[in-house]
């Protein structure tokens, strides 16, 4: 009984998350932040930014990605399973139950004013995932300057950014590794 209970709990939490945040992966951080370190205490801080490394190189997007590595840590493939099917079941049902009748309201103009109202609010949330990201990995004058090059690189180069991780992770094994 114990284990059913703590899967449903992490349905919940990652239900949760799906439920209430706006604006995709990034926009969930700061959710995910708040549900599984201060509130359940399931993960570190610092283990938190190594499922986010985890999560954002590996295919699919960040908050199932994120949400299976957390389930699996506690219950193997079932957590995994219960967290995964957490965060994307009020999408699914938002989809096929809300989405056909936004199609025929979207030109009302209550609808266009909720969705302009919702983009910057969607910035802020991702604002808040990058400072509280960089605030816990940007620590030493190594990942500043990894932080600087990849920034520059990305943004002025227009290099794709798994060539930048690539870089970044082959740096990092050279001037770090053992």
């Amino acid at each position: 009984m114990d284990k059913f209970l703590d899967l449903f709990q992490i349905f919940i939490a990652f239900f949760k998350i799906g439920a209430f945040s706006f604006g995709g992966g990034y926009a969930m951080l700061p959710f995910i932040e708040r549900e599984i370190i201060n509130n359940k205490g399931w993960l570190s801080p610092k283990e938190f930014l190594d499922v986010l490394a985890i999560s954002q190189v590996s295919p699919g997007p960040i908050a199932i990605n994120s949400a299976t590595f957390i389930g699996y840590k506690y219950y193997f493939t079932l957590g995994s399973i219960f967290a995964t099917l957490g965060v994307i079941l009020f999408s699914i049902i938002v989809i096929n139950i809300v989405a056909p009748s936004l199609e025929k309201y979207k030109n009302n103009k209550n609808i266009s004013v909720l969705f302009k109202t919702l983009r910057p609010i969607t910035i802020g949330f991702i604002l808040s995932a990058f400072y509280s990201t960089y605030e816990k990995s940007v620590s030493d004058l190594f990942s500043i300057c990894i932080f600087l090059v990849s920034f520059i690189l990305l943004h002025s180069k227009k290099i794709h950014p798994v060539f930048i991780i690539m870089f970044s992770g082959f740096i990092g094994v050279i001037l770090k590794g053992a």
